[in-house]
C-alpha cells in the first residue's frame, strides 16, 4: 500500500484516480480549493480518504500534508481554453503560480515523484498528424502557455533538485463524473447529456475540426503506470496520453445518435477563439517507455459515458468541473 496525494481531487480526473486508488486499498489525500471541483465528486470515498480544501499556492499548509507521500498525481488547474482567454491572470495563477508552488511543497516534504496533467493544447496548430513528443511545441492560447511552462517546470525540478516528474500529455478526457453546464466544459459531456434531454449540441465551426478523445479509464491507468515506472527510463518526460485516433465533431454526433436516441441535427456557431483545428496523438512513447496501451475505444467509452449520465440525471446541473478541448 501507497500514500499519493491528489491535487484538484474534487474535479473530474481527480476524484476518478481517487476512487480507483481507494479501490485498490491506498491511502489517498485529497487537495482542492472547490472553485471548480465538487465534494459531490468524491461523496462515494470521502470517508475513505483524507480531503483539505486548501489551494496548492498556500504552501505552509500545503507541506506538510505531503510529509509521507509518495507519489503526488497534481491535477489541480482552471482548464479552459476559453476562460484562459477571458481571464488571462486568475488562469495564470491557478496553472503556473500554483504549479510552481506545488513543486516546492513536494520538493521540501521529501516527495518522490509527481505526476503532472499536461494538456496536448502545447502543440498548438501544426498541421503535422500525429503529434509526437519530440516535435516543436506552438501553444496558442494562455492556457496552453501555462500548462507549458508546468512541463518545464517539471523537468526543471528533475534535473536541478533530483525530484522524479512524469508529464502526461492529456488529449480531450472524458467520461463520467465530467460536468456539462459551463460554457468551459468537454465538448463530449455536453453533446451527451444536451441529446440526452432531446436538445440539439452546438458546433463551434463547421463540425469538421477533430480531436483525439480519450476515455477516463485510459487517463488513470496512464497515470497509475507513470507513478510506478523505473525513474531511470521516465523521469524528466513528457508523454502523450490518448487513443491515437480522431474524430470529426461531427462523426462524434453520428455516432452519439443512436446511443442517445437523438435524431436531430446540430445547430452550428461561429469557431472559438484559440481552439485548434485538428489533434491527434501518437502514442508509441507511452507505449515504449510506460507500458501504455489504451483499453477502452472512443465508441466504448460513449456507451459507458452515456450509461453513466442516463443513471445520473442531475449530474449535468451541478456546478461545473471544466476541461479544456
Amino acid at each position: 500500500m501507497a500514500r499519493f496525494c491528489i491535487t484538484g481531487s474534487a474535479g473530474f480526473i481527480g476524484s476518478s484516480l481517487a476512487r480507483y486508488l481507494v479501490s485498490q486499498g491506498h491511502e489517498v489525500i485529497g487537495i482542492d480549493n472547490l472553485i471548480t471541483g465538487r465534494l459531490e465528486n468524491l461523496q462515494d470515498v470521502r470517508d475513505e480518504m483524507e480531503f483539505h480544501c486548501l489551494d496548492v499556492r498556500d504552501r505552509d499548509s500545503v507541506t506538510p500534508l505531503l510529509k509521507g507521500v509518495d507519489v503526488v498525481f497534481h491535477e489541480a488547474a482552471l482548464p479552459s481554453v476559453p476562460k484562459s482567454i477571458l481571464d488571462p491572470v486568475a488562469s495564470h495563477g491557478a496553472n503556473i503560480e500554483g504549479t510552481f508552488a506545488l513543486l516546492l511543497a513536494a520538493r521540501d516534504a521529501g516527495v518522490r515523484r509527481v505526476v503532472y496533467a499536461a494538456s496536448s493544447s502545447a502543440y498548438g496548430e501544426s498541421p503535422s498528424l500525429p503529434k509526437h513528443e519530440e516535435m516543436p511545441t506552438s501553444p496558442i492560447s494562455p492556457y496552453a502557455v501555462q500548462k507549458l511552462a508546468g512541463e518545464h517546470y517539471m523537468q526543471s525540478f528533475a534535473r536541478v533538485y533530483g525530484m522524479e516528474t512524469v508529464s502526461l500529455r492529456y488529449f480531450n478526457v472524458f467520461g463520467p463524473y465530467q460536468a456539462a453546464d459551463s460554457p468551459y466544459s468537454g465538448v463530449l459531456a455536453k453533446f451527451i447529456t444536451g441529446m440526452l434531454a432531446q436538445t440539439a449540441p452546438t458546433i463551434y465551426g463547421d463540425g469538421s475540426q477533430s480531436r483525439d478523445f480519450t476515455y477516463i479509464d485510459n487517463v488513470i491507468a496512464a497515470n497509475m503506470l507513470a507513478a510506478s515506472a523505473a525513474a531511470n527510463s521516465v523521469s524528466g518526460k513528457v508523454y502523450n496520453v490518448a487513443c491515437g485516433q480522431r474524430y470529426s465533431l461531427l462523426e462524434t454526433c453520428n455516432l452519439l445518435m443512436p446511443i442517445t436516441g437523438y435524431q436531430c441535427q446540430p445547430i452550428f456557431a461561429a469557431a472559438r477563439n484559440g481552439d485548434i483545428q485538428h489533434s491527434m496523438a501518437d502514442i508509441s512513447k507511452a507505449r515504449r517507455d510506460l507500458g501504455y496501451e489504451p483499453s477502452v475505444s472512443f465508441e466504448e467509452g460513449l456507451r459507458k459515458t452515456v450509461a453513466w449520465y442516463s443513471q445520473n440525471d442531475g449530474a449535468a446541473n451541478r456546478p461545473a468541473v471544466s476541461i479544456a478541448i
